[in-house]
């Protein structure tokens, strides 16, 4: 290892672990501690920027002991700052381990606000609005709604309600970004959650062929009350701009 690279190992070592790594040789520590509060202060901003509802659950202590313990070992993969909620959740899923201070439902809870933050910031539009029947239009799930199912009621968690024990019911949710902008949970039942997944899986089939195959896997002995209460479901989806039509050409 050259001079040069030496010095930056020293001078990233002490800025992610400053308790642990002496300064550099040749640089003033009260250089160093100011880029170091510099950097740590940028990621611990994005961090709770991002993640609100996880911040509230800690107090400052802890709180800033998690995110130096990200700061100092994780290694993350790009230089975007967008994409450092990503990286936190690699993070808490393949380094943070259990830590008495960590709520149970830290992780899903984590990944349920970083799900908004991706859903606010993307590129893509809604799909464009229903017309007609919508049993017989090809429909699609818009790039902008995500189904989301967790072990815990992340939608519900705060400060005031923190859950020891996870329900034996899953908790199954749809965000989706509309036509305004505005970026909106719902919570949905199994057949609603089913429903979308085959909407994301095979897109461009009607709504009535989406409907038999909810009624076929459902093994329902009369197909037509699927179909009259899946069309409900479908309606209010399109409402709120979770399903659209895929126009021709």
């Amino acid at each position: 290892m050259n001079s040069l690279a030496q010095i930056q190992y020293a001078f990233a070592a002490y800025i992610r672990e400053p308790t642990v790594h002496p300064v550099p040789a040749g640089i003033e520590p009260r250089r160093m501690r100011m880029y170091r509060e510099l950097f740590y202060n940028n990621v611990e901003n994005f961090l709770s920027g991002n993640f609100p509802i996880l911040r509230s659950l800690y107090d400052d202590a802890a709180w800033h002991a998690l995110a130096q313990d990200f700061f100092a070992r994780h290694r993350c993969h790009t230089p975007y700052f967008y994409a450092i909620p990503e990286e936190f959740l690699a993070f808490l899923r393949d380094e943070r381990g259990e830590q008495v201070s960590d709520p149970p439902f830290m992780r899903e809870l984590a990944h349920y606000e970083w799900a908004e933050m991706v859903v606010t910031i993307a590129a893509a539009e809604p799909p464009p609005p229903l017309e007609g029947s919508l049993l017989d239009q090809p429909l699609t799930l818009s790039e902008l709604a995500w189904p989301l199912a967790y072990h815990w009621p992340v939608h519900r968690i705060g400060p005031q309600n923190q859950p020891r024990q996870a329900p034996e019911q899953a908790t199954l949710l749809v965000i989706c970004r509309n036509r305004q902008d505005q970026v909106r949970f719902m919570e949905i039942n199994p057949v609603t959650y089913r429903l979308l997944a085959l909407l994301q899986a095979e897109p461009g089939k009607t709504g009535a062929e989406y409907l038999d195959r909810i009624a076929l896997e459902l093994d329902h002995p009369d197909p037509a009350v699927v179909r009259q209460g899946g069309m409900e479901i479908l309606r209010e989806l399109a409402e709120r701009q979770v399903v659209g039509t895929i126009l021709a050409g």
